[in-house]
């Protein structure tokens, strides 16, 4: 029987998960937000070294444990230098277009712990006064943070202290339409995250127990390669739960749960494919199997690491990932159902 998903419960959890800063490496707030929703559902949590959470679900066969995963690092930048007339130059923290977070507004994180906001600009970025600005290159070395403060040069801005290696997070803006789209950065991995949490949520409320042991792994280092380098020994079966991709030669729709076939570590588990894909037509899921030839997902990294299992990956069509990105409430919804499906 299907699990009937609570809508007002996702759409809430991922919203403020989307206005919680969590670039890869600074991830400390959100994971206590992770840690605080696991205890108003009754899950066990364990933290890894990396400060990663492992949730823990008993289940009818305690001999086999599937192991599910979402991410809720995104992309970010650090403060690579002060630069002479008060501006920051950045070094971006995972793989986006420089020209994607142009004239885009974020927050410094200082080490002290106070914060600042501020705009990311180019640095020709006004058409009265650069022969170039509409040509000029959006590359990392031609962005600068521009500060809300008074500041004219590095001692102004050091004064407030911000340094080097300072985190700089972008503003999600975030916004839930009455057509039930949800347009938003960092939907990539959030929605997953709201997703797996939707899951956890009907076990509780419709008192549900999973076929098998179930352990729901939250990275915070998947945008830069080694989320789940490490998972716990018993996972046997592991499905990453990450945004599908829309665009030329997909099929992916913002409505629809992403199977992915493929990706650039090779393919995934043919059989756990073939199941997904199953129950999705079992369950009167829309759905869509599509190859993703640049991309990596946690299953990846935990198939690299070495790990023994076999893997899947599914999530949520997104569209302009690693961009402004949107997708549809139904493929949040039904990427619940289609877990649920599994793990029953």
């Amino acid at each position: 029987m299907s699990i009937q998903p609570n809508e007002s419960y996702i759409l809430s959890l991922l919203k403020d998960l989307l206005e919680t800063p969590s670039p890869t490496g600074f991830t400390g707030h959100i994971m206590k937000r992770i840690e605080q929703e696991a205890t108003n559902l009754g899950v066990s949590l364990t933290r890894n070294e990396k400060g990663g959470a492992i949730l823990s679900v008993p289940g009818q066969d305690e001999t086999h444990t599937i192991g599910l995963s979402g991410h809720v690092d995104t992309l970010g930048a650090m403060v690579r230098a002060i630069k002479s007339e008060g501006t920051l130059r950045l070094t971006k923290v995972g793989g986006f277009m420089m020209n994607s977070i142009e004239n885009e507004y974020c927050v410094i994180h200082t080490r002290s712990g106070k914060t600042y906001t501020g705009t990311i600009l180019s640095t020709q970025p006004s058409v009265h006064v650069y022969d170039d600005a509409r040509t000029f290159e959006r590359q990392e070395s031609h962005m600068e943070v521009r500060i809300d403060e008074v500041v004219e040069n590095a001692e102004d801005v050091k004064k407030l202290g911000i340094s080097v290696g300072d985190f700089v997070s972008f503003d999600s803006r975030a916004v839930i339409t009455p057509s039930g789209y949800i347009k938003s950065r960092h939907l990539d991995d959030k929605a997953s995250v709201a997703a797996l949490f939707g899951l956890l949520e009907s076990m509780k409320r419709e008192d549900w127990k999973p076929r098998c042991n179930v352990k729901v792994l939250i990275s915070n280092y998947e945008e830069v390669g080694h989320g789940t380098a490490y998972i716990p020994s018993d996972i046997k079966e592991f499905i990453a739960v990450d945004m599908g991709c829309i665009g030329d030669d997909l099929s992916c729709k913002e409505t629809d749960v992403s199977i992915c076939a493929k990706d650039s570590s090779g393919p995934y588990d043919y059989d756990m494919t073939g199941r997904l894909i199953q129950l999705a037509e079992a369950e009167g899921i829309p759905y869509a199997v599509d190859i993703y030839p640049h991309y990596g997902s946690d299953a990846s990294a935990a198939l690299s690491a070495g790990s023994n299992i076999r893997a899947a990956l599914i999530g949520p069509g997104v569209h302009a990932s690693h961009a402004m990105e949107r997708t549809h409430k139904q493929a949040v919804l039904n990427t619940t159902k289609l877990l649920a499906a599994y793990v029953k």
